[in-house]
């Protein structure tokens, strides 16, 4: 009976029910979207910083090269949460005896840490090179062949590629570690690293560092950490100052829909409490109808929100949002709390219901 009468009730009072279900459908939906995209844009926002290049430098003291082992140890911390890539410099000599700056490192990690670099070919072969604009114009302006002299080593290298960052490298040319040390003998001296992680764990890798290399100089960059942790917070802050103001909609929405059903049906629960139906009775039919109200809507909306969560990673990211079922236990008790909150004044109203002065009509 207590089954059938909710079901009446939905029925006969069709546009009521409609409007109190689209209200907590339209809830569930954005705070299902909200949701997914708090936790995934964080994962896609560290992966844009990551295109911004290091977030951690690794320095030898005194103008020294690391140690042996540094690049080991640094994957060591990481463990497989970050990019590391070894930088070693010298000044060459042109054959007009023009000072340029040369590098040797990992050019494949290179390509996977600073994705922001504007490159038109890289390099695939020893004896290629990665030529800065500036650069090129001094050693290559034909892009032809070219010598460089290191204390009274030469080596010929082929420019296959440009380099534009706008910044120091562009006056550099960079080649593989190996051709790098077989012509200078001189071992990496810097580690850029990419971090994974928000601002305090990046720290933490930081500290962990400092730790395991303590002939080493470890310097956080503080630009692209501080960008990021703002970034991150402002959009943490918006997601939830957005979820805070539909959840308040909607439970405004839900309380107009239950303050009207109680005008609405003063009749029937007058006529439940004169054939004897307790406070309590008409109270927890009351409630129940709010809750139900939640749960459905909260699981149609968070099949909505998922979608559109997917459009909006689409849109902005290029790529769509994961949908993260685990919110889903989250969105319902929200729904059903909701609409219970919403209730609590209908539910006082009807206590104060007399039937005999509604069955005498006034």
């Amino acid at each position: 009976m207590f089954l059938r009468m909710l079901v009446r009730a939905a029925v006969l009072r069709r546009g009521r029910a409609a409007a109190a279900l689209l209200a907590m459908m339209v809830a569930a939906a954005v705070t299902t979207a909200m949701l997914n995209l708090y936790v995934d844009v964080q994962a896609k926002l560290h992966n844009e910083f990551r295109n911004y290049g290091a977030n951690v430098i690794v320095l030898a003291k005194n103008g020294q090269s690391l140690p042996g082992h540094a690049l080991q140890t640094i994957d060591s911390v990481l463990g497989g949460n970050g990019v590391a890539v070894p930088f070693a410099y010298v000044v060459a000599r042109t054959v007009d005896g023009q000072p340029v700056v040369v590098s040797g490192t990992d050019l494949d990690q290179v390509r996977k840490l600073d994705r922001w670099w504007s490159v038109t070919a890289w390099p695939i072969r020893e004896e290629d090179a990665l030529v800065g604009t500036r650069a090129a114009a001094l050693v290559a302006p034909q892009g032809q062949a070219f010598d460089l002299s290191f204390h009274g080593r030469t080596v010929r290298l082929n420019p296959v590629g440009t380099v534009r960052t706008g910044s120091s490298e562009d006056s550099r040319i960079y080649l593989s570690l190996s051709e790098f040390e077989n012509w200078t003998g001189v071992k990496p001296s810097t580690v850029e690293i990419a971090a994974a992680g928000s601002a305090e764990e990046v720290d933490a890798t930081v500290q962990r560092l400092a730790q395991a290399l303590p002939e080493a100089e470890i310097r956080p960059v503080r630009q692209i950490m501080e960008g990021e942790a703002r970034v991150l917070g402002k959009t943490h802050r918006t997601l939830l100052v957005c979820v805070l103001l539909i959840i308040l909609t909607a439970a405004l929405c839900v309380l107009s829909t239950l303050m009207g059903w109680v005008f609405d049906r003063r009749r029937d629960f007058a006529i439940m409490k004169a054939l004897g139906a307790s406070e309590r009775l008409i109270g927890g039919f009351f409630v129940t109808e709010a809750a139900v109200l939640g749960a459905v809507g909260a699981v149609v909306g968070f099949g909505i929100g998922v979608a559109i969560a997917a459009w909006i990673g689409r849109v902005n990211f290029h790529a769509p949002v994961v949908p993260r079922f685990a919110v889903l236990p989250e969105v319902l008790a929200g729904s059903i709390a909701v609409a219970l909150v919403a209730s609590i004044l209908p539910v006082t109203l009807l206590r104060l219901v007399q039937p005999a002065t509604i069955l005498r009509g006034e």
